[in-house]
């Protein structure tokens, strides 16, 4: 191959390195970024409540026919169900790896279409829900009130009409799940008054239905040769406990009339009695916000820490939002590591490039192979869909000492050509690029068939991993491509050989340095050849140490850990909690407040909260 082309056309190959970087830079701003590649398969959630019913009902007739009805759809793996003895369901339907989610959750929506007519009544009222499942969270905070100067039912009403709204109104907020309940009419009905009066639960809910209602009344004077036109305007909905107390129930022929208050009591309560949390011991409710998949998560935890910002400014006094958790801390914690370890590992490069080179302008080179490896990186990352997380950052990090091989490879091979007695920059790189260019492509695409087939593993552990195989396969084979277009126009530019013409070295510091650290190291290589005299003498010796490293390897390999990833600290601990089976939410929380008493006590701890009713990884329920 011969690469006079870009020898001669210095600036031509400046451009192509330079387009590179531009690339990357543009790639680089556009990337997602998340902690690790998303590896989740698209997980579609079927969600509904039948208020009152047990979790047997529930399985018998609300989980069957939706089962039965989603069961078979296009891609679908497996897939879940749970019931709570609160009237909860949710059906978690699991598809193959690189799914479209959207589609998923279109043709599980018309699966659950036909089974509607099989449900009960009150559920077809309240509706099914079917929605893409997130699962990485995004952040995690407490609406809470320090001086107890409001309740839970507020808390809750406040998030849900002043919060929530706005935050999903944000781009890359997938779902905002509140643990608390909304406001709600509770009517606690007495059975032992009812039954006096011969009553059951279906005469109050007619009554409520007949009196508690909304309609068109119409209106005077329609068509009509009037002056005026007026519009009927009735009371419709109750909205205080005063107005429900007297829904007339019973009348008879005398004037007698039964009221609602007199067979029940009625109350502005919670419409669901499923939650029961604090946060710092004060009353408090806790909002987990999920992120949507493929979006930057600090970008979008930017918008949310701005938005709650503004929210703070507008509480009620009495009430605070204090942070549990946020991904942005871990995240910008490990990619300023990363960051670390990627300059050091860069200078680290620089200098021992220096030291076997001892030329300044030897060293430019490799040092711009690098940045334009690295960042050129970038842009292929944008267009394949990747996101800048720890594992392509990692690639990049070891990337590094490989990505500088290829340019030293030419700048070497120019130097040797100065020592035979070349005078000329541009026909010792001319002749040194023939030689090896070859080796050049050739060891590139030998590295990059080491990489490349990581992309064509199954399963979760290959999706995980394609990103970092991909990553450093192509930070090489751009630096590849660095080396035979730039690498060896900027060798005929700026390197020079340090010998005169009449052949004496060049007097300066290079030349001083070089004396002295080659003194060194020659003497070092001596100490290795006869190390290496002993090897080659007792060939049997290397034979053993060959051996007893492989046996060495499977020993190690069997009893060592595995894993996905690392288990590491980001600074937080969830705790999920599970109580006998049948336990109300008021005996889980007494448990709960026996933790919460050695927990409030640890110095370390910066905030903290508890929910009854709801486990992170156990589900909802009275007893987690």
């Amino acid at each position: 191959m011969n690469l006079k082309f870009f020898i001669d056309r210095p600036i031509f190959s400046a451009v192509i390195s330079i387009a590179i970087v531009v690339l990357g830079v543009i790639g680089l701003f556009t990337l997602p970024i998340e902690q690790y590649p998303d590896i989740a398969p698209p997980t579609i959630t079927v969600t509904t409540q039948y208020t009152g019913a047990s979790a047997a009902t529930l399985q018998n007739s609300v989980i069957a026919p939706l089962e039965e009805a989603i069961n078979g759809v296009e891609n679908m793996t497996y897939m879940t169900s749970s019931a709570t003895n609160s009237g909860q369901v949710t059906i978690s339907v699991y598809f193959k790896q690189d799914t479209d989610p959207d589609m998923a959750a279109v043709n599980v929506q018309n699966r659950v279409s036909k089974a509607t007519g099989s449900l009960p009544a009150d559920v077809t009222r309240i509706g099914v829900t079917t929605a893409k499942r997130q699962n990485s969270i995004l952040k995690i905070f407490s609406l809470y009130s320090p001086d107890e100067t409001y309740d839970n039912n507020f808390l809750s009403n406040y998030i849900m009409i002043n919060i929530e709204p706005r935050m999903m109104r944000i781009t890359g907020v997938g779902e905002m799940r509140t643990l608390g309940s909304d406001y709600s009419m509770r009517i606690w009905m007495k059975p032992d008054i009812m039954a006096q009066y011969g009553m059951i639960p279906s005469d109050i809910t007619y009554a409520l239905a007949e009196q508690n209602i909304e309609s068109a009344t119409g209106s005077f004077g329609e068509n009509y040769e009037q002056t005026f036109q007026y519009s009927m305007v009735y009371r419709g909905r109750l909205a205080t406990p005063e107005e429900f107390e007297e829904i007339v129930i019973r009348s008879l022929p005398n004037g007698e009339v039964l009221r609602l208050k007199d067979v029940a009591d009625v109350e502005l309560g919670q419409q669901s009695y499923a939650f029961e949390g604090t946060t710092d011991g004060k009353p408090g409710v806790t909002c987990i916000v999920f992120q949507t998949a493929g979006t930057n998560a600090t970008a979008v935890i930017n918008e949310i820490d701005k938005m709650l910002a503004e929210i703070e400014t507008e509480l009620p006094p009495g009430v605070e939002i204090v942070e549990l958790r946020d991904a942005n801390e871990f995240l910008f914690a490990s990619f300023w590591e990363v960051g670390k370890s990627l300059l050091l590992a860069i200078i680290l490069v620089v200098i021992v490039v220096y030291l076997f080179l001892q030329d300044v302008r030897a060293t430019i080179i490799p040092t711009l192979s690098i940045i334009v490896s690295l960042i050129g990186t970038f842009a292929f990352m944008a267009v394949a869909g990747f996101s800048l997380n720890l594992l392509t950052l990692f690639a990049l990090v070891l990337a590094i000492g490989t990505v500088v091989d290829n340019a030293i490879i030419v700048v070497e091979a120019v130097q040797a050509r100065f020592e035979v007695g070349y005078k000329s920059s541009y026909m010792a790189t001319h002749d040194a690029m023939k030689g090896i260019t070859p080796a050049i492509v050739s060891s590139t695409i030998v590295f990059m068939s080491v990489f490349i087939p990581v992309s064509m593993m199954g399963g979760t552990s290959g999706k995980f991993y394609t990103q970092f195989g991909i990553t450093m396969a192509v930070a090489v084979g751009l630096s590849a491509l660095n080396a035979l277009t730039l690498s060896p126009a900027l060798c005929a530019i700026l390197m020079k050989p340090y010998i005169t013409e009449d052949g004496k070295e060049i007097k300066n510091f290079s030349a001083r340095f070089r004396k002295v650290f080659n003194t060194s190291f020659n003497a070092l290589v001596k100490r290795y050849q006869h190390a290496a005299l002993v090897f080659i003498k007792r060939p049997w010796l290397t034979w053993a140490i060959i051996i007893g490293c492989f046996a060495a390897l499977i020993l190690l390999m069997n009893n060592t850990k595995t894993g996905l990833v690392p288990q590491e600290d980001q600074g937080f601990i969830f705790m999920d909690i599970t109580t006998a089976p049948g336990n109300t939410i008021h005996q889980t929380n007494l448990i709960i407040d026996q933790i919460e008493e050695r927990l409030k006590d640890i110095p370390q701890v910066a905030h903290y909260s508890k929910v009854a009713g709801f486990g992170l990884t156990s589900g909802m329920g009275n007893s987690y």
